[in-house]
């Protein structure tokens, strides 16, 4: 059986499975592009924007924690406007597959998203986490304002200062642009379908080890 190594809060060898290999639908929504200041008209809450691989993965870790109202499944980068699953998996749009977060700033700071991020996919492998392979699987933080930028920029220094990983960090920390939403079908992705096999091979045991980690962070 040919085997890959996923990445989070160790090595664990699994039968591999691939993102792109687990669904892709037919057609395409209408797309809302989302910026933090359409989103946020109350002023209380904020948006933030992050690749870690497969979108189906960041989303069932972040809609689990404290102060997080919602999380979209979409594409962020690249040169070419609502881009479909199948051609964002093709590897030729440019896009990032990125999960959307809407949290509230009393609850949860962008500062504990980032902590989240860096320590639960490997932010140290260029365009990869573990069989999901390609541009749209890169780590990326896609950033909504200047003080975004700059909490980002401190994050990634003090994650690679602090030997949490054995390779550099090469999450990449650029403006939001070109982001539209995925297709419904991957809204609730693994919530949706746990038995399906990426869902159960990969996704489930990531999970579980978010969960023990930020167990204090996480919804009642």
């Amino acid at each position: 059986m040919n085997c890959s190594i996923i990445f989070f809060f160790g090595i664990l060898t699994l039968p591999l499975y691939s993102c792109s290999n687990g669904h892709i639908g037919v057609g395409k929504p209408t797309i809302q592009t989302v910026m933090s200041d359409e989103i946020n008209q109350s002023g209380k809450l904020d948006t933030a924007t992050f690749g870690a691989g497969c979108f189906w993965c960041v989303e069932a870790v972040f809609q689990e924690l404290k102060g997080v109202t919602s999380v979209k499944p979409g594409y962020a980068g690249g040169h070419v406007k609502n881009p479909s699953y199948k051609e964002v998996c093709n590897g030729t749009t440019g896009h990032a597959e990125v999960a959307q977060i809407v949290f509230d700033p009393e609850v949860i700071s962008y500062e504990t998203l980032l902590d989240v991020f860096f320590h639960t996919h490997d932010p140290t492998t260029m365009n990869r986490q573990g069989a999901d392979v390609g541009t749209q699987y890169r780590s990326a933080i896609f950033y909504h304002s200047e003080e975004q930028k700059e909490q980002a920029k401190e994050a990634k220094r003090v994650t690679d200062f602090s030997g949490l990983w054995n390779d550099p960090i090469v999450t990449e920390i650029v403006p939001i642009s070109n982001y539209s939403d995925a297709e419904d079908y991957h809204n609730n992705y693994f919530q949706n379908n746990p038995n399906q096999p990426y869902c159960s091979a990969v996704i489930r045991p990531k999970v579980e080890k978010f969960r023990k980690k930020y167990e204090h962070l996480l919804k009642k």
